[in-house]
């Protein structure tokens, strides 16, 4: 008697037992992979034939697809299912895949959700966002091409990222006639790459996602290969779900107090178990309480577990606040504002250390920066690179420091609070994602030394207010002409002052810097937390740089507190700028003898409000210093 298909036996289940069906669909295990690759190794064949053969295509949409084969397909007329997949029409148009497509389908023995990511290295950020979320990734790979460097790439990523099971589906097995030893030798190149990985299972299929070949079927084209189907290494890889067994963490979203009798703390549980009665631990505060109840749509329970989004109520009246954590108190997460984190860099623009970026967790974001680059890691070797900075797609083990404290738990342990994004503060674009490795220790020990001498005390003494006059401008504008005239005019006043020039400064505190971004960034912090002392001290400081990013004079004015930063714009034209050039860097620049010259390879970001414009090409130096005089003398030189 044959064998009744899957759709057959599903048919009759809904007809004679509806409830039965029902509970079987509704306890199925539940897999989330990411399918990723190099550029056309078949990544949205490959699913789009997954929808197909698993029957989860209706009537209009196989309608839709042959029409749309025969007009954009890529088949000659025959049925092109990427088309199922890549929904955009600027994919269509260009034949790959440029965002994440999420897909849903079931068998018999599983449900799944599918993320296709990109294969362009252009969008490896896609891809990075896809796998945060899977349990397991099929890296394709074109038979004819071999391991390629986005292979490499994308299987560090997700290694990286946390997943621990690859499935390596050699695509295209058709194309190379079927070949055993095309198999066996991606195989070796592969495993030679992947030996420094820290993947818990690879399993090679080979297989043709256009023809169906060992997707979820065995192939009569290739009877050398005993292993499994794609589809049956799918259907049975164990994922243990780590955040079940994890202690109890839950970010608080939100403080909900609808009434004076009622406060609550909501958010969604990333690990563990909580039910009422367990002591519990808020952070970063180290304040406790007991659980009173758990709250939600559907009444109050006895129990929580991991993805959960519930409201606790505590039987103290304790203070705690979006960004806090509630914790198990017995394995409690830690507290940092420094830590080593793995970053994979997004965006077109470098990573520059130094420069103050947003960093968000799961419930909070800070002001951050990268303080160092440990290293860059050789996508294709996996060793260990010097370097300055991060360039689109690379990635690297950094120290970030923070100016707020953060609760975390390492990646590897807990990915829900120990990742992060790092967004820039100007253009709110997201240009990094980062896996924290762990907090600088060191850092935990460092705390402000209390001083009975303070700011206040030290400025009365000297009868002024502390201020930083921050001069900007391009090289040759004029500005350490104009700020050594205006010291030498406050200092007739009997003010004191110190003056900051960058020529200067490069000669002993930043001497070890060059003109490259990076380095421009960090030349400026360090002034910044010079300035700031010297504000501190109730001095009169006052800086001649050509500071030419918006950021990081942003930053220098986030450092001081509000009216101490006075950004003074020395707007002198270019070409004045350069009939002036008295060290000739404006002649050795157009000649190429100098790199990263700003005006030229290197840009200037003008002051969008500055505090004090100088239009220098209308008035003289000393017309300028009396200019700045008379602006700050009412609010700082009376005494």
């Amino acid at each position: 008697m044959p064998k009744k298909s899957y759709e057959v036996q599903q048919s009759e289940q809904i007809a004679n037992d509806i409830e039965g069906y029902l509970h079987e669909q509704e306890h199925k295990s539940f897999l989330r992979f990411i399918t990723c690759g190099s550029v056309d190794d078949g990544k949205s064949t490959l699913i789009g034939r997954l929808l197909y053969d698993s029957k989860l295509i209706f009537e209009d949409q196989l309608d839709a697809l042959e029409n749309d084969s025969k007009k954009v397909g890529t088949q000659g007329g025959d049925l092109d299912f990427a088309l199922l997949v890549d929904g955009l029409a600027a994919e269509r148009e260009q034949g790959i895949t440029i965002d994440v497509a999420y897909r849903f389908f079931a068998t018999d023995k599983r449900k799944f959700i599918v993320a296709d990511t990109p294969g362009h290295e252009q969008y490896t950020r896609n891809m990075a966002t896809g796998a945060s979320s899977a349990d397991v990734a099929v890296i394709l790979i074109d038979a004819r091409r071999g391991v390629l460097t986005q292979t490499r790439r994308h299987s560090y990523i997700v290694n990286l990222l946390g997943i621990r099971h690859a499935v390596v589906a050699i695509n295209k097995m058709d194309l190379v006639d079927y070949s055993e030893q095309v198999f066996e030798d991606i195989i070796r190149d592969y495993g030679e790459f992947a030996a420094n990985l820290n993947f818990e299972s690879i399993t090679f299929v080979p297989m043709s996602a256009l023809k169906g070949d060992n997707i979820m079927d065995g192939s009569a084209n290739m009877d050398w290969y005993d292993g499994p189907t794609l589809m049956t290494v799918l259907e049975t890889v164990e994922v243990a779900k780590q955040s079940a067994q994890n202690p109890f963490r839950m970010p608080v979203q939100w403080v909900n107090r609808p009434d004076l009798d009622f406060r609550g703390f909501s958010g969604t549980i990333v690990s563990g178990t909580i039910k009422p009665g367990d002591e519990v631990i808020a952070l970063p505060s180290a304040r406790t309480s007991v659980v009173k109840s758990i709250v939600t749509y559907d009444g109050d329970q006895d129990q929580a577990v991991a993805d959960q989004a519930v409201t606790i109520t505590l039987e103290d009246e304790i203070d705690i606040s979006r960004g806090d954590v509630l914790a198990e108190i017995d394995q409690r997460p830690e507290t940092t504002d420094q830590f080593q984190a793995y970053m994979i860099w997004m965006h077109d623009q470098a990573l520059l250390p130094g420069r103050p970026y947003l960093i968000k967790t799961t419930n909070k974001t800070v002001t951050g920066e990268v303080t160092e680059l440990k290293y860059k890691v050789n996508i294709n070797s996996l060793e260990h690179e010097a370097g300055k900075t991060l360039e689109l797609n690379e990635v690297g083990l950094c120290n970030l420091s923070l100016d707020e404290t953060i609760v975390f738990d390492p990646y590897r342990e807990n990915p829900a609070l120990g990742s992060f994004i790092m967004i820039d503060k100007i253009t709110n674009v997201t240009v990094a994602a980062g896996m924290i490795d762990f907090g600088l220790r060191r850092a935990t020990n460092v705390h402000w030394q209390a001083v009975d001498v303070h700011k206040k005390a030290r400025s009365t003494q000297k009868r002024q207010k502390p201020v930083v006059l921050w001069f900007t401008g391009l090289s040759a504008s004029g500005k350490s002409t104009i700020a050594n005239l205006v010291e030498k005019k406050l200092h007739s006043l009997g003010k004191h002052t110190y003056l900051l020039d960058g020529d200067n400064v490069r000669h002993g505190l930043n001497r070890d810097l060059g003109f490259v971004e990076a380095d421009r960034v960090e030349n400026i912090r360090r002034v910044g937390e010079v300035s700031k002392l010297m504000v501190d001290a109730g001095l009169i400081v006052l800086t001649a740089f050509i500071s030419p990013f918006c950021a990081e004079r942003r930053m220098v004015r986030d450092m001081m507190e509000e009216n101490e930063f006075i950004e003074v714009f020395v707007d002198t034209p270019i070409e004045i700028c350069e009939q002036r050039d008295p060290k000739g860097l404006y002649k050795k620049a157009r000649s190429g003898e100098i790199k990263n010259f700003t005006g030229f390879d290197s840009p200037y970001e003008k002051p969008e409000r500055a505090d004090i414009h100088l239009h220098t090409g209308d008035i003289t130096a000393e017309e300028a210093a009396d200019e700045v005089i008379a602006r700050i003398e009412e609010k700082y030189l009376s005494s």
